[in-house]
């Protein structure tokens, strides 16, 4: 059987490769595609995991999305024509799925964002069957058109695939000229281009906070930012330079993020690799309270704030306080170890393995 996963985002290079290592192990013949998008190609490599790639990122412009969209429908068919896999899977992938659907290829959809509604509405009706996280409620995707039976629920958040190791690596900090003995905050900037968020999402907030941190430290603590895309990072660079740190290059988040003393994140799947790995997060994210977001508020392990002042107190006052590495330590622990293992849910029922 051969199986073509189609990685689109940095989550699923983590979900994916993981996911195709086992596959292969298992005996399947497998293959991946994903897009010209930085982030991901960079990743892809960072890991060493080969893709095929095919389109590329449609950026903040809703046009400019439907027309590298209907390119890569095109450009996809004539390549999934040649391999002829016998499955698709893919997080919430428009092109995917409606390739898959037009060659009667069964479909199969992870997906963790109901609020995506653009790309659910394009993908869920398509798709065999739903894959998702346990504090994702079943009417949040019926309206998609999907019935409660095919929603197949796992224990988990996405992370737990592959956050399986004790320790990241020391040489990220390292490569980023960062000093151990002082405070580290790391920040993620918000999914600007997404359709979701697009309309409604300030592009400012994260550069607000930045200054309000710089403005308000004393103690010379490091910052490093994490954009998303080119013109995050020219912004950034431009308003602070070379009082942050912002990577050239796409690094080992993961690693990063154990380094780090807070993480601010503007939403996404860094945030809740940060809540897992034990390490304070402060979401201010623009739309919203995704579900998983507010499980994690909830358990204790995020707070939310939307002032860019009150983020930077907040986090000045974890940087300066010893007394929650242990605490977030233990909450975090705790939770990872009773999640199950999403993918092998995936595989016993697609697979049957």
């Amino acid at each position: 059987m051969k199986v073509w996963l189609d990685v689109l985002t940095p989550k699923q290079v983590n979900f994916f490769a993981e996911l195709q290592r086992r596959l292969n192990a298992r005996g399947f013949k497998t293959f991946l595609t994903t897009r010209e998008y930085r982030e991901v190609n960079e990743l892809l490599q960072l890991r060493g995991v080969k893709a095929e790639r095919v389109g590329r990122h449609g950026g903040g412009s809703l046009r400019d999305k439907l027309v590298e969209s209907v390119n890569r429908i095109v450009a996809l068919v004539r390549l999934i024509e040649e391999q002829e896999p016998d499955v698709a899977i893919s997080f919430s992938s428009p092109e995917a799925a409606r390739v898959a659907f037009g060659l009667k290829i069964p479909h199969y959809c992870v997906s963790d964002s109901p609020h995506a509604e653009a790309v659910c509405r394009l993908t869920i009706p398509l798709s065999q069957k739903l894959f998702t996280p346990w504090v994702i409620p079943s009417y949040a995707w019926k309206k998609y058109g999907i019935q409660p039976r095919d929603i197949v629920h796992y224990r988990a958040l996405d992370p737990a695939v592959w956050l399986d190791s004790p320790k990241g690596n020391s040489k990220v900090p390292e490569s980023l000229h960062l000093d151990p003995s002082k405070p580290t905050v790391v920040l993620r900037t918000p999914e600007e281009h997404a359709a979701y968020l697009s309309e409604r999402s300030n592009t400012s907030i994260g550069t607000e906070i930045v200054a309000k941190i710089l403005d308000l430290d004393k103690d010379g603590l490091q910052i490093v930012v994490l954009p998303r895309y080119n013109d995050q990072t020219e912004r950034f660079k431009k308003r602070f330079g070379n009082r942050i740190v912002l990577p050239e290059h796409v690094v080992d988040a993961v690693s990063l993020i154990r380094f780090a003393s807070v993480f601010v994140g503007g939403g996404g799947t860094m945030s809740a690799e940060a809540a897992l790995l034990g390490v304070p997060v402060i979401s201010y994210y623009p739309g919203e309270p995704t579900f998983i977001e507010r499980f994690l508020i909830k358990y204790g392990l995020v707070e939310r704030l939307l002032d860019p002042g009150r983020v930077a107190q907040r986090a000045l006052s974890i940087c300066r306080s010893h007394d929650f590495s242990e605490f977030y330590r233990k909450k975090s622990i705790r939770l990872l170890r009773s999640m199950e293992d999403p993918l092998r849910v995936i595989m016993r029922r697609i697979f049957k393995r």
